[in-house]
C-alpha cells in the first residue's frame, strides 16, 4: 500500500507543478516538482541502504543520483519524471509479487485440536494437547486420528491418503500401529495412544512444511543481476562526460538517460503478463519471483496419487467363473456394492452402470469394517471383500483362480466375489494414468525438462507400472515426507526442480522446491498453501502449460532489458556528448521506457512453444466419435470372452454371432464416420504428408479381421469341421481384440491434443 501510495503522490506532484509552470510560477513548480521526486529519493535511499547492509548493490542507486542531482541542478522537472518511473516501477513490481499466501492456515485448520478419552465407562473430551502415551481415545467416524498410537479393536479403516498417496483405504488388525492423520473411514474405534499428540507423525508434516518454507532462499530481484557493472559504468561515464567538459549538467543528463527504468520495468510488466495469461488458464503463479523460478526448472517430481493418476479406484479386469461370465460377475458384485459406501464398491456400482448392467436391489445387506459386505442378491447369498474376509469365513480361493488374481493384482488391489459358500470372481482395482498425463510428459520433455521422476508413499508395486507407462526417468516408492524433501534435495542439487503434488503428505516436498506446483482443483489446501504455483484445473497438462508461459514471460523479459538497455547506452552517449539536456534525456528516457513495456507486454501472446493447433470443428464428430469409444473398449472385452468361450464343441457359436452383429453396427460405422469427416480435418490440423495413415489402416486390419471372423462363423453354422474353424475363430478375436485396444489408445493420443480436451475416459 505504501508503494502505491508514492505513485500517487509523485502523479499528484507532476500535475501540479505542470499546472503551476503553466500559470507562470515557475518557482512554484519547481518546489512541487521537487516535492514529488525528493520522497521517492528517500524511499530509494532506505531500500539501498538495507541492499548495502545485505552485501548487494541495486541498481537504483543510479534512480537516487539522478533525482537528487536534478533537485540540486535546479532540474526539478527531470527529478520528478525520474521519480514517476520509479514509483510506477516499484508499484507495479509490488502487485507482481504481491503476497498471495498466508501462513499455511489451511494446514493449521486440518490439523485435529479436539479427541475423544476414555475414562472408565465415560468418554472425556479433551484438547489433543492433553493426550499423553497411554491414554485410550475413541476415534469416531470422519474423525482424524490426533497422535499416533496401536489399534485395540478387531479391525480399523483409514484413509491415509493425506499420510501415504494410497488412493485406496487402508485396513488394520487389531495391535496395529496406527499413525496421527489418518481418517477413520468405518466404524468407531479404539487406540491407545503411544505418543502424545505433538510427538506424532501429522505434527511432524506441519513442522516440516514450515521448516522447508523458512529454508527456500529469496529471489534476488532480476534487475539486481547487472547492477555493480551498470551503476560502475554510468559512473565513469557521468564523471568523464563533467571532468572532460566542466559541466555537471553533462554528469546529470548522462544520470538521467541511464535510469535503469528498462530494468525496474520491463521484467516486472513482462512477468505480470504471464501471470495473468496463466491465470485465464486456471493456473495461479504466486508471484513474478515464482514464475521465474519456474522457467529455470530442468527437473520435474511428480507425486502419484491424485497427480498422475485421478486418485479414485476403478475395475482394472475382471476374472470370473465362466458359467457366470464376468458381466455376470460384475451384475452380481455391483448389485451387493450398493449397500456400501467404500470406495471400492462405487467403483463397481460405476462400472456395471457404464456398461448398462440392470442391478437387482439386495436383501439383508451388511458391512463388516475393513472386511467388506454380504448379502443376498436373486437368491444367492454373496460375499464381496477382501480374501483374508472370505478365508474368515471359510471360503478357499482355488490355487488357479488365485493365481491368476495375483498376477492382474500387481498394480492393484483384489475385491472377491463369493456365490453360496465359493469363490466365483476376483475384481482387480487400480488407480490409472490420468489420460493427459502421457501428453504432457511428453511436452515436458520438448521443452527441455531433462528428468522427470515419480515420488510417491504408494507401494511399489502400484507405482512401477505408472513409471513404466509414462518412460519416466525414476521411481522412488514408499517415500515418507521426510523421504520426499531428501529425495528432491539430491535433485535440487543437480538442477532447478519443480515438485507437483496435491495431498498434505506432499506439502512440506512443495514448500522445499525450488518451485511447488500444487493440484489445487482437487487437493488439499495445505498443497495449494505450500505452493508457489496452483493448478485450479484438475488437469496435469497444465503443468508443462505453466512452464512454457514462464519461460515465454521470462524470455520477453529479458529480450526487453536488453532493448532498453541497448537504447540507454545509445542515449548515454549523446547525453555525455552535450546533445541532450537533463530534461530531454529525461523525456527520451520515458520513450525508452514506453517501448521496453510495450515489448514486455507480448508476453501476453503465446510464443511458439506454446501454440497449439486450431480445434477441430464440430462438423468433425471427435465429441461423438470419442463418446463411442466406451462402447468399442466393451465390444473388446466381448471380443475376448468371446475367444475364450471357444471349447471342443460349437456351443459358443450363439454368443459368437452376437459380437459379430456388434461388430457390424458399431465397428464398422464408426470408422467409416471418422474416415468421412474426422480425419480429413484431424490431418489437416496435425499436418505433414499424411499424418492418418496409420489409423486408416487399421482400421483396414480390423475390417479384414471383421470380416474373416464373420466368414468363419458362416462356415461352422454351415456344419464345417469346428476342430479346423474354432483354432483359427480363437486367432481372429484374440487379433482383433489386441488391435482394437490398441487403435483406440493412439488415436485418443494423436487426437485430443489437436482437440483441445482430454479424451473420454
Amino acid at each position: 500500500m505504501r508503494r502505491y501510495l508514492l505513485l500517487a503522490w509523485v502523479l499528484l506532484g507532476l500535475v501540479a507543478g505542470g499546472a503551476l509552470h503553466l500559470l507562470g510560477h515557475p518557482a512554484a513548480a519547481g518546489w512541487a516538482w521537487s516535492a514529488a521526486g525528493l520522497p521517492v529519493a528517500a524511499h530509494v535511499a532506505l531500500g539501498l541502504l538495507r541492499s548495502l547492509l545485505g552485501g548487494r548493490i541495486g541498481v537504483d542507486a543510479v534512480a537516487l543520483a539522478a533525482i537528487l542531482g536534478a533537485v540540486a541542478l535546479g532540474e526539478a522537472a527531470a527529478a520528478a519524471v525520474i521519480g514517476l518511473m520509479v514509483a510506477g516501477g516499484e508499484a507495479l513490481e509490488a502487485w507482481a509479487e504481491g503476497r498471495a499466501t498466508g501462513a499455511l492456515t489451511d494446514l493449521m485448520a486440518r490439523a485435529p485440536r479436539r479427541a475423544a478419552r476414555i475414562e472408565g465407562q465415560s468418554v472425556e473430551e479433551i484438547d489433543v494437547a492433553a493426550i499423553r502415551p497411554g491414554d485410550l481415545l475413541l476415534v469416531r467416524p470422519g474423525e482424524t486420528v490426533p497422535a499416533d498410537g496401536r489399534l485395540e479393536e478387531e479391525a480399523a479403516t483409514l484413509d491415509e491418503s493425506a499420510l501415504t498417496g494410497e488412493s485406496l483405504p487402508a485396513t488394520f488388525a487389531r495391535g496395529a500401529a496406527l499413525r496421527s492423520g489418518g481418517v477413520n473411514a468405518g466404524p468407531a474405534f479404539r487406540l491407545r495412544a503411544d505418543r502424545d499428540a505433538e510427538a506424532s507423525t501429522y505434527a511432524a508434516i506441519l513442522r516440516l512444511t514450515q521448516e522447508a518454507a523458512a529454508a527456500r532462499a529469496p529471489l534476488a530481484r532480476l534487475a539486481d543481476r547487472w547492477a555493480v557493472g551498470f551503476v560502475a559504468f554510468t559512473a565513469v561515464l557521468s564523471a568523464g562526460a563533467w571532468i572532460a567538459t566542466g559541466d555537471p549538467l553533462r554528469a546529470l543528463a548522462v544520470l538521467v538517460v541511464a535510469t535503469p527504468c528498462p530494468l525496474i520495468l520491463a521484467a516486472p510488466v513482462a512477468l505480470v503478463a504471464g501471470i495473468g495469461r496463466a491465470a485465464r488458464r486456471g493456473i495461479v503463479v504466486k508471484g513474478g519471483g515464482a514464475l521465474e523460478r519456474l522457467a529455470r526448472v530442468r527437473t520435474v517430481l511428480f507425486d502419484k496419487t491424485g497427480t498422475l493418476t485421478p486418485g479414485r479406484p476403478r475395475l482394472a479386469a475382471t476374472d470370473a467363473d465362466p458359467a457366470l461370465g464376468r458381466d455376470g460377475a460384475l451384475r452380481l458384485a455391483a448389485a451387493i456394492a450398493q449397500g456400501s459406501t467404500h470406495p471400492v464398491s462405487a467403483a463397481l456400482v460405476a462400472a456395471a452402470a457404464a456398461r448398462g448392467l440392470d442391478l437387482p436391489v439386495p436383501d439383508s445387506v451388511a458391512e463388516v469394517a475393513g472386511g467388506g459386505v454380504t448379502g443376498t442378491v436373486s437368491g444367492h447369498a454373496l460375499m464381496l471383500g477382501a480374501e483374508g474376509f472370505l478365508h474368515g469365513a471359510g471360503i478357499r480361493i482355488e490355487d488357479g483362480f488365485g493365481v491368476a488374481a495375483s498376477v492382474a493384482a500387481a498394480a492393484g488391489s483384489v475385491a472377491w466375489l463369493a456365490m453360496d459358500g465359493r469363490a466365483v470372481a476376483a475384481f482387480v482395482m487400480a488407480d490409472g494414468v490420468r489420460r493427459e498425463a502421457p501428453r504432457a510428459v511428453r511436452r515436458l520433455r520438448a521443452l527441455g525438462v531433462r528428468r522427470i521422476v515419480l515420488v510417491t508413499g504408494d507401494r511399489a508395486a502400484a507405482a512401477a507400472p505408472i513409471g513404466r507407462a509414462l518412460r519416466l526417468d525414476a521411481v522412488l516408492a514408499e517415500q515418507s515426507p521426510t523421504d520426499k524433501i531428501t529425495a528432491l534435495r539430491a535433485e535440487s542439487a543437480a538442477a532447478p526442480t519443480a515438485m507437483v503434488g496435491d495431498g498434505v503428505n506432499d506439502a512440506p516436498a512443495l514448500a522445499a522446491a525450488d518451485v511447488g506446483i500444487a493440484m489445487g482443483a482437487a487437493g488439499t489446501a495445505a498443497a495449494a498453501e505450500a505452493g508457489d504455483v496452483v493448478l485450479l484445473v484438475d488437469r496435469v497438462d497444465r503443468v508443462p502449460e505453466a512452464l512454457a508461459i514462464a519461460r515465454r514471460s521470462r524470455r520477453v523479459a529479458l529480450r526487453a532489458i536488453v532493448l532498453g538497455m541497448g537504447m540507454s547506452g545509445i542515449a548515454m552517449g549523446f547525453a555525455a556528448a552535450g546533445l541532450l539536456t537533463p530534461l530531454a534525456g529525461a523525456l527520451v528516457q520515458e520513450g525508452i521506457d514506453v517501448f521496453a513495456i510495450l515489448y514486455a507486454l507480448t508476453a501476453l501472446r503465446p510464443g511458439a512453444e506454446e501454440a497449439a493447433p486450431a480445434g477441430l470443428s464440430p462438423e468433425a464428430g471427435f465429441a461423438e466419435r470419442n463418446a463411442e469409444h466406451a462402447g468399442l473398449r466393451h465390444l473388446a472385452e466381448a471380443l475376448r470372452e468371446g475367444a475364450e468361450a471357444i471349447g471342443p464343441t460349437p456351443a459358443a457359436l450363439p454368443a459368437l454371432a452376437g459380437v459379430e452383429r456388434r461388430l457390424r453396427d458399431e465397428l464398422l460405422p464408426h470408422q467409416r464416420e471418422e474416415e468421412r469427416a474426422l480425419y480429413p480435418e484431424a490431418a489437416r490440423r496435425l499436418g505433414g504428408l499424411d499424418p492418418v495413415a496409420p489409423l486408416i489402416r487399421m482400421h483396414a486390419e480390423m475390417e479384414a479381421l471383421a470380416e474373416r471372423i464373420g466368414l468363419l462363423l458362416r462356415l461352422a453354422a454351415a456344419g464345417d469341421d469346428w476342430r479346423e474353424v474354432a483354432p483359427e475363430l480363437r486367432r481372429a478375436l484374440f487379433s482383433l481384440e489386441a488391435l482394437l485396444r490398441l487403435h483406440l489408445t493412439v488415436e485418443e493420443e494423436m487426437l485430443a491434443g489437436i482437440a483441445g480436451e482430454a479424451p473420454a475416459a
